[in-house]
């Protein structure tokens, strides 16, 4: 199994790194080229924005292809796009890369999530899907504290670094992975399941739980001024906590979610999350309550996935690939935004990036409130099903 799970998770980690290491390099990226910092900041607006609403198109595009075919071209696609970002030498091309980029990763991190639901038995769902996703976690807790510090002298290294991956990954894949085959479904079916009020209730908790985080996260350099006093390798440390912890929250996220309640789960993570992120203008004003506080917000950060993909699989296991890239674009929804709403509130209300942490707060109690409304209808309750096909199996075949 763990033969099977490794390139799968390898291939999250090199999507991770591209996605969270654009917010350690903001500063050098938006003084390379020329713009502001809340600007350079819509790069990560741009990159999740453009993998939401590609990830079910593309996904419906490849979901008549065995899942190790699908992630081999979405692999190709990504190592591509980040070639290209770190090529860019002007702000539109560095733009027009990211969105490239994005396309691939959209169908990576879906398509990874259900195989790895398949191959594993049901008693064990939970750790497979823990350790395919903890890719996505150690991309916090190595790929970005290292990433910011290879790209100290220039942030287009970062880029071929994460390209590197991404071709180690395809190679993983290709030699260790079966042929995995899930029903297919089209487009209409994959957005069929928008329609049962359920699904969108618990899709609506992954968007606004990573809207809230993504607010403060994607301009955590700045937000750590105070704390760090600039010092790379003092920032460093500090991501490396913030890494540490939101790995430590996934592989104890597994765990919990094969023994209690994943509902649960997710309400103590996201009570613990707001009151983290209301100390944040507090917390990050000396090094020593950063990394504590840094670490804290990172085990929250890291329980948030795992419980609401277990919720999404149980409505339906055999609509899982569906389910799973909805779960997907919601989660970069709510990146988009948060990176919107945290640029917006620096442009217009000349907030504090540390102070954006209050924003974060209020908006993981909004998202803890809706949580606890979703618990009212148990998922049992209901069931989702692709439409059925007559020319792919019913179950998944390895």
């Amino acid at each position: 199994m763990l033969k099977r799970l490794l390139p799968l998770a390898l291939a999250t980690f090199a999507v991770g790194t591209d996605g969270y290491v654009i917010a350690g390099l903001l500063p050098a990226i938006a003084a390379d080229l020329g713009v502001s910092t809340p600007a350079a900041g819509q790069l990560v607006t741009v990159f999740a924005l453009t993998l939401a609403l590609s990830a079910p198109i593309m996904g419906a595009l490849t979901s008549g292809l065995d899942r190790r075919s699908a992630l081999l071209i979405a692999l190709a696609v990504f190592v591509i796009g980040n070639a290209a970002t770190a090529l860019g030498t002007d702000y539109e091309v560095v733009m027009a890369a990211r969105v490239v980029t994005a396309v691939g990763a959209g169908v990576i991190t879906a398509a990874a999530s259900s195989t790895a639901a398949a191959i594993a038995p049901p008693e064990r769902r939970g750790r497979a899907l823990a350790f395919v996703l903890g890719g996505l976690t150690s991309a916090t807790a190595l790929g970005l504290p290292l990433g910011t510090l290879i790209g100290r002298a220039d942030w287009h290294v970062t880029l071929w670094a994460v390209a590197g991956i991404g071709l180690l990954a395809a190679v993983g894949i290709a030699v260790g992975l079966p042929r995995v085959t899930l029903p297919a479904a089209s487009l209409a079916d994959r957005l069929r399941p928008l329609g049962q009020g359920h699904v969108l209730a618990l899709l609506a908790v992954t968007s606004l739980a990573f809207l809230g985080t993504y607010t403060l996260y994607t301009y955590i350099v700045p937000a750590l001024w105070d704390a760090t006093g600039g010092n790379e390798s003092l920032l460093t440390l500090v991501l490396l906590a913030w890494g540490v912890g939101t790995l430590a929250g996934n592989i104890t996220a597994g765990r919990l979610v094969d023994r209690h309640d994943s509902a649960r789960v997710l309400t103590g993570a996201l009570a613990l999350g707001t009151l983290v992120l209301a100390l944040s203008p507090l917390a990050t004003r000396a090094l020593v309550p950063t990394l504590i506080w840094a670490a804290v917000w990172g085990v929250t950060i890291g329980v948030i996935v795992v419980p609401q993909q277990h919720r999404l699989v149980a409505l339906g296991p055999a609509a899982a690939p569906v389910l799973l890239g909805l779960n997907s674009s919601a989660l970069y929804v709510g990146v988009a935004l948060g990176g919107g709403l945290g640029g917006l509130a620096q442009e217009w209300f000349g907030l504090a990036p540390a102070e954006l942490g209050l924003i974060a707060a209020g908006v993981t109690a909004l998202t803890l409130l809706w949580h606890l409304g979703t618990t009212r209808h148990p998922a049992a309750s209901e069931s989702v099903t692709p439409a059925p096909t007559s020319d792919q199996p019913e179950e998944a075949r390895a």
